[in-house]
């Protein structure tokens, strides 16, 4: 089961899991074609996947909690009301998603929960507070779900990609325009699209990763702050100024 399957990474993942034979629900806030609703701040929604998860399959493999929104802002720009959005979606749909489907997990004493948060949840730029914040604490959900489970036979994977060609962008909000410029730019111009992501995805899956960096600039930059933190410092402050330059700051 996939939240936010209707496109970008979602979709893809749901194309690949299905290429290899395994029965997929699709899931997204908007109803389509092949794809069920579910809104991923819903208590409702999510008691009533559940309820056709066991219906239909009387148990499931793996979670997939992927559904997420952009966002973003410098400390003195971005607003809390930015901050409770972004935690809401990103942070609490996981968490509900998860709380849901331990009782099934923990009876049928296996299967795989996996949490896609951002290479933001490990490496943390400027201007991007409440969005690395929200993914940090996805990132401790999961190695948190993992602990607690294992004794159940359940696993828990957290994916943290770096930016890639997605239409994630469309779902940014926030005051912080020059941040949003900024990161558009970026996904549009990423080497990477969803497909690529979501193949190096199963890839890590098959291998057991728990914490899965699905592309090279994303290990490329997580690397260096554990190899040379002077140096990831010095990057992420200059990142910072250049920032402040892009606003006119």
């Amino acid at each position: 089961m996939i939240t936010g399957a209707a496109s970008g990474l979602g979709a893809a993942l749901a194309d690949a899991w299905a290429a290899r034979g395994a029965r997929v629900l699709r899931t997204d806030r908007v109803e389509a074609d092949g794809v069920r609703r579910l809104d991923i701040t819903s208590d409702e929604d999510w008691a009533a996947a559940l309820a056709e998860v066991e219906s239909s399959w009387g148990g499931l493999d793996v979670l997939v909690n992927n559904a997420g929104v952009a966002g973003g802002g410098r400390l003195d720009v971005a607003e809390l009301d930015e901050w409770q959005w972004i935690f809401d979606i990103n942070l609490f749909g996981a968490v509900r998603g998860t709380r849901v489907f331990t009782p099934l997990f923990k009876r049928q004493r296996g299967g795989r929960i996996v949490n896609v948060a951002s290479l933001a949840g490990l490496v943390h730029p400027a201007g991007m507070a409440s969005y690395n914040a929200v993914k940090a604490a996805v990132v401790a959900l999961t190695e948190t779900t993992g602990h607690e489970l294992a004794s159940y036979g359940v696993t828990a994977h957290v994916v943290c990609p770096s930016y890639f060609r997605t239409a994630l962008m469309d779902s940014v909000r926030g005051r912080d325009t020059a941040l949003a410029g900024v990161m558009a730019r970026l996904v549009q111009d990423a080497p990477l699209g969803a497909d690529e992501i979501a193949a190096a995805v199963l890839e890590g899956l098959d291998r057991g990763d728990e914490v899965i960096l699905p592309d090279p600039a994303a290990r490329a930059a997580y690397g260096l702050k554990v190899s040379d933190r002077a140096a990831y410092d010095h990057v992420m402050r200059d990142q910072a100024k250049k920032l402040d330059g892009v606003a006119g700051e």
